[in-house]
Order: structure tokens, then sequence, then C-alpha cells
């Protein structure tokens, strides 16, 4: 009762102020909304509640995304705070997830996984497939081709395969929130995509190939964003 009483007071002084326009702005806050908020984010975390701030915002007369945004503002100087790394805080929070429980929980993992080898080696293959991506994309736009399996290098093959496996052991740890799990499944492409980069010709002269290639390496960046959004994070 304590907890709840403590957030519905919390809640109701932001919102009500949101909707008359009283938002922080710069270092002007008269009405300590940004330490309210803090409050709001420590009990929900520190007593491991499940309460999505658009659940909370929803719940109430007043409504708006600027109210999302606020708290994750809140949420990400928490987290810098407590040693988490920004961009992390910020790829993490490109996903559009409000449950900050799960943000949280997310950010830890994802902290864990780059420290290894594989993780960093995997952030390394992330960057060298968008960069191929977004160079060519200035040309004009991608292949809209879904990826299929070729009959070409081996390389591109094994790396057709070990996506059609890792998507939905990725899934699946997601689904359940064990995002270690879900990390651990993406880690398996690192070999994968090594080879594809030692062995594969990217930009065949040949049409077919470089769209099907193109769109392989389209198929990483989507099964890993769905993680985090790894063009955030730095390294």
């Amino acid at each position: 009762m304590t907890i709840a009483v403590a957030l519905a007071d919390k809640m109701d002084t932001i919102l009500a102020f949101f909707s008359i326009g009283e938002i922080p702005t710069g270092s002007r806050d008269p009405f300590a909304l940004r330490r309210a908020a803090l409050g709001v984010i420590r009990i929900v975390l520190d007593n491991g509640l499940r309460l999505p701030i658009g659940d909370m915002i929803a719940a109430s007369e007043f409504a708006g995304t600027d109210v999302v945004a606020f708290f994750a503002d809140r949420l990400k100087v928490l987290l810098r705070e407590r040693g988490a790394r920004h961009d992390l805080v910020d790829a993490v929070f490109a996903l559009g997830d409000d449950d900050l429980a799960r943000v949280v929980a997310r950010i830890e993992a994802l902290t864990v996984f780059l420290a290894s080898d594989d993780g960093a080696n995997l952030l390394a293959a992330y960057k060298r497939a968008g960069n191929i991506l977004n160079a060519e994309a200035r040309k004009g736009a991608l292949p809209e081709a879904v990826a299929h399996r070729s009959d070409g290098p081996g390389e591109e093959a094994a790396l057709f395969d070990a996506l059609r496996t890792c998507r939905p052991h990725v899934q699946s740890a997601l689904a359940s929130e064990d995002f270690a799990a879900g990390l651990s499944a993406l880690a398996r492409l690192r070999a994968p995509i090594d080879a594809f980069f030692e062995g594969v010709l990217v930009n065949s002269p040949v049409a077919a190939e470089r769209a099907n290639r193109l769109a392989l390496l389209m198929e990483v960046r989507e099964v890993m964003g769905q993680v985090a959004d790894f063009s955030l994070v730095s390294g």
C-alpha cells in the first residue's frame, strides 16, 4: 500500500504539471518534476515492479509521449550514475521499450556480452556490415529480395544457415526475457560472419549475387537489431 500510494502521488504530480505545459527545460524545474520521476523509477526498480511507463500514463486522465520521453531521460541519468555506458543505454532505448525493469536487464546483459571477445568481434562485424550497407544505400535503393541459400561460395551458404538457426533462438530468448541467452545465440554468428567477409565478394559484378549478399547483411543487421541498436554502440 505504501509503495502504491507513493507511486500514485509522484505520477499524479508529474502528469498534472505536464498537462498544463509546465515541463522542465534546461536547468529550470521549479516543481522538482525530475526528482519526482527519479523517485518513481527507483521505486519501480528497487521493488522489482513490472510497470511500463506507458501503462502508468494510460491509466491516468493525462497522457502524452512527452512524458514517456521525460522518464526515458531520467532513467538514462540514473543508469549513467550507476556506471552504465551511455551508448548502451541509447542502444537499448532505441528499441522503444518503456518497461524499466526490462530495459535495465537488457543493458546489463549487453554490458557483459560486449566485454567478451565474441561480443567485441560480433560488434565489429555488425559495424562492417552496416558500413557496406550504408555505402550501397548512398548509391541507390538496397535490394528488396529475401536472401536465399546460394550455390556459390560455401561461406555464403554457411551464413544463410547460421541465420536460420540463430533467429528462432534469439526470438525465444527475448520472449522469455533471457537477454543473456539471446546474446549467446547471436554470438554463434561470429564465425560464419567472419568467414563470409573473408571468402565472399559482396559487391559481385553479377547483380543477383550482389543482391543476395546484401540481403544476407541486411538480415544480420535485422536479427541483431532485435536485441539492441548496435549502430549506436561505440567501438
